[in-house]
């Protein structure tokens, strides 16, 4: 893939690399500049594109391209509806009420390959919306929204808590995964129908220790599950690397000492489930990079061992935090690209072991992805 779509606070910038393969990465548009980016989705196979903006107080918003993001047009957004008369619905930590309004969408995927007219949708507060017609409509999955057991979700590094992954099972369209911060993980086997907890082996240290275990307050900063085994899936939790091997069932802690198991991002590599790559920080307290030097960490067999990998990544004096979305793997599993808080751009050809830094002057970025 030679096309990266950058999501970023003032618009959404797209970076293309010469044909030959020989040239270097320039930026081909931009597009929404001065508007936030927060999530965007390249459909598979062909030219529609998906964004989603902030616009604050004037709402949320999506638009969609037809034709690789060369123009865009408006469409529908997800909304809740009403909520009704007499009914309370608070953050269990804050104590604030949570609104039944969009705030921001954290996430767009495709379905699968046999629905292709549909989408998922994930929000916060933690809302997952489903759409049938590409986007044209947007229905809010209710046996989610409205379970008892989201009454325990709570806000973490925002007021509220949001759904941040959603993860389409490729053997199966009607096994969905998502990540909640902070509520857990959740699966449903029946297209949403249905959902059951599945974040056993977490743990929570900023909760009581009579609490750290429970499913359903678990922090999983990301997922990002193996395409082609896709019954491992990674975790960049807040309190550590974890993985399952058996779809989210049981969690095991993945142990990297060094430099630091605290993070937000993670990357799985398509078709080696013992690969993935993590950024870490500092720790939950001080979220830069330990000493001041940006790297990534990867592991090739399961979680056993790290490389640490800094090569061309700054050595000393970074403050970049590379947030949830702004880590990603292409098809290959070989090329990634990395974008942070300080609006800094990079990407590999060779999984990791050396980066190119293609710019130090975009916006604080937010998401990106190989399309």
């Amino acid at each position: 893939m030679d096309r990266v779509l950058v999501g970023t606070r003032k618009g959404l910038f797209t970076l293309d690399r010469a044909a030959t393969g020989t040239g270097g990465w320039s930026i081909a548009r931009s597009n929404f500049v001065g508007d936030p980016v927060t999530a965007v989705f390249g459909e598979p196979g062909n030219a529609r594109l998906h964004a989603a903006l902030d616009h604050g107080h004037f709402g949320i918003k999506v638009h969609r391209s037809t034709d690789a993001g060369e123009t865009w047009r408006e469409v529908p957004s997800p909304t809740f509806p009403p909520q009704p008369e007499g009914t309370e619905d608070r953050d269990p930590m804050r104590g604030d009420p949570i609104p039944w309004t969009v705030m921001r969408i954290w996430t767009i995927e495709g379905a699968h390959a046999a629905q292709p007219s549909t989408l998922w949708c994930g929000t916060l507060p933690g809302g997952l919306f489903r759409s049938r017609d590409g986007g044209d409509t947007w229905d809010l999955v209710r046996a989610l929204w409205e379970m008892p057991a989201r009454k325990k979700w709570f806000g973490g590094g925002a007021d509220f808590p949001g759904i941040h992954t959603i993860i389409v099972d490729p053997r199966d369209p009607s096994r969905i995964t998502v990540g909640v911060s902070c509520g857990g993980v959740w699966v449903s086997a029946d297209g949403g129908e249905s959902w059951a907890c599945k974040a056993h082996g977490m743990h929570a240290e900023y909760m009581p220790p009579e609490q750290a275990a429970d499913p359903e307050i678990q922090d999983p900063h990301r997922l990002a599950a193996c395409t082609a085994h896709p019954d491992v899936i990674w975790s960049q939790h807040h309190n550590g690397i974890f993985r399952s091997t058996n779809g989210g069932d049981l969690w095991q802690e993945v142990k990297c000492a060094n430099p630091s198991s605290f993070g937000f991002a993670v990357a799985a590599h398509p078709t080696d489930p013992d690969t993935a790559w993590f950024v870490p920080a500092a720790r939950d307290e001080q979220r830069i990079p330990v000493d001041g030097r940006l790297v990534v960490t990867r592991t090739r067999d399961g979680g056993r061992s790290f490389q640490v990998l800094g090569h061309g990544l700054p050595e000393r004096g970074a403050y970049d935090i590379v947030y949830r979305h702004a880590l990603a793997v292409d098809d290959t599993g070989e090329r990634l690209a990395m974008g942070s808080t300080t609006g800094s751009l990079w990407v590999s050809d060779d999984m990791g072991e050396q980066w190119i830094c293609l710019s130090n002057h975009l916006p604080p970025i937010y998401c990106v992805r190989f399309v």
